[in-house]
């Protein structure tokens, strides 16, 4: 918004002329961002404590949790609030990328509120899982339809590449999901994305701060990626796909650190509040969305390894254990908890070392995801 107010009156005024660089957009988001998480945060805290939006504690998982008995959720929507509006002050509007990404986080956002809604004020159970996957598979299929078929609104490039994926390790490769020129695989790709990030985000938030902190640590990661791939000459250098437009997605990117940051203030050990499915979802999505949005979809993978590793725990766990039970009637488990941050807290490691130690994990993942870049 501050773009399109100000920058028109640097014709006047030169000092206006720092809204048309995106890094000095980036930056002011985040700041907003971060400032604005530390307003409505105490704010969105009490009003969840007089609602009794309380969050769950498992009664099967580690011993240490029941001590986190009476912490509120739904903290999500300060993420949100700081998120949405470091965006929209400091993107350009006349940009599609970001109505994507903000349609994309909200829709997200609004299926979570309904499921920590009824978590806390219903039975107790949440959305039913079903209707939180149509709520992921729903939004997928509108992004991927809306890429596969109005392209150009992106940009003359983004049509030109809009099936295909940048490959890491590899110069000017490219994977196409339109096998035969079928556009159906693409909508599927962003399905999975999409209903895959989210859902592993979701899985991900089990301990105070690290959710969050991987979240945080991902934006950095993307803030780069799309900012290298809508300047001309980098991507030129990196032998990357030449995206125009797509430097608005940094913007959001890096109002999302500045509520990620923002929002570890209250989340960091002991919790002063939980993201909830608001939050969770809400972020997976976004994350998910922009790695469409710059044709970076397995760099996600990298990237986002460790909410790789954590839904894969979860997917062993249940399929073994299913497996073993048929087999013997008994069923069998690979972790002592899944996800995989629980088996560490099983296994005697204090939660602060787990998640530090996961932060650690997320930043080295970051390094070797930019280091592909030359290594090609």
């Amino acid at each position: 918004m501050f773009y399109h107010l100000l920058f028109p009156l640097s014709e006047y005024i030169s000092g206006f002329n720092v809204f048309r660089y995106i890094t000095f957009r980036a930056g002011a988001a985040a700041v907003t961002a971060l400032l604005v998480s530390f307003i409505v945060g105490p704010i969105v805290i009490r009003w969840l404590k007089r609602h009794d939006m309380i969050e769950e504690i498992r009664g099967d998982g580690p011993p240490t949790h029941q001590a986190k008995a009476g912490t509120p959720t739904m903290g999500g929507l300060i993420i949100l609030t700081a998120l949405l509006s470091g965006t929209l002050l400091f993107a350009r509007l006349d940009h599609p990328h970001v109505w994507v990404l903000v349609g994309a986080t909200v829709w997200m956002g609004v299926v979570g509120f309904i499921d920590d809604w009824l978590k806390t004020n219903s039975d107790k159970r949440g959305l039913i899982p079903r209707y939180k996957l149509i709520g992921q598979v729903t939004l997928g299929l509108i992004i991927g339809l809306l890429l596969y078929f109005y392209p150009e609104a992106f940009s003359e490039q983004f049509a030109v590449h809009r099936t295909q994926s940048t490959l890491p390790f590899l110069k000017n490769q490219f994977l196409d999901f339109a096998l035969f020129g079928i556009g159906a695989f693409f909508v599927l790709m962003t399905i999975l994305v999409v209903t895959g990030t989210s859902n592993a985000v979701n899985l991900t938030d089990g301990l105070d701060g690290l959710a969050i902190g991987c979240v945080g640590i991902m934006a950095v990661g993307f803030a780069l990626l799309s900012y290298v791939s809508g300047h001309a000459l980098f991507s030129s250098y990196l032998n990357i796909i030449f995206l125009p437009g797509s430097g608005e997605i940094t913007v959001y990117c890096a109002a999302l650190l500045g509520a990620a940051l923002g929002f570890l203030w209250f989340n960091a050990p002991p919790a002063q509040v939980y993201m909830g499915d608001t939050g969770a979802l809400a972020l997976g999505a976004g994350l998910g969305t922009s790695a469409i949005l710059i044709k970076k979809e397995l760099f996600l993978l990298m990237l986002g390894g460790l909410l790789v590793a954590e839904a894969l725990s979860v997917i062993i766990q249940r399929s073994y254990f299913k497996f073993t039970r048929r087999r013997t009637g008994e069923g069998v488990r690979v972790f002592k908890m899944a996800p995989i941050h629980h088996h560490f807290e099983m296994i005697g490691w204090p939660e602060s070392r787990v998640v530090i130690r996961f932060w650690i994990i997320g930043i080295l993942l970051l390094f070797l995801t930019m280091t592909t870049f030359k290594v090609r």
